[in-house]
């Protein structure tokens, strides 16, 4: 299944720095959250390694752990189990996450 939203994995983009980071998509209290991996990322995006059948919003929270970072994100494209990632804004990790 291939499914492109507005750019697609091979869209002229600034350089991304190849990474192989950690991280959790935080979904809410009630969802949880879902493992991912960071491909590699730049400071407008990321590209991420998602399970295959997860079923994602359009916007969620990522949080990279070693970096204690977390960003609001935008699903810009998915194609099986890679998808690329908009960061909107600078977020805060909600304190029920144990991360």
């Amino acid at each position: 299944m291939m499914s492109q939203d507005i750019d697609g994995p091979n869209q002229p983009r600034e350089h991304r720095q190849r990474v192989l980071k950690g991280a959790s998509i935080i979904l809410g209290v009630n969802d949880s959250e879902i493992s991912c991996t960071v491909r590699n990322m730049n400071s407008g995006g990321a590209e991420l390694r998602v399970p295959f059948d997860a079923v994602l919003p359009k916007e969620f929270l990522l949080f990279i752990s070693i970096d204690n970072a977390t960003w609001r994100c935008e699903q810009r494209w998915r194609m099986k189990d890679r998808m690329g990632v908009r960061f909107i804004e600078p977020a805060r990790k909600p304190s029920w996450h144990y991360g």
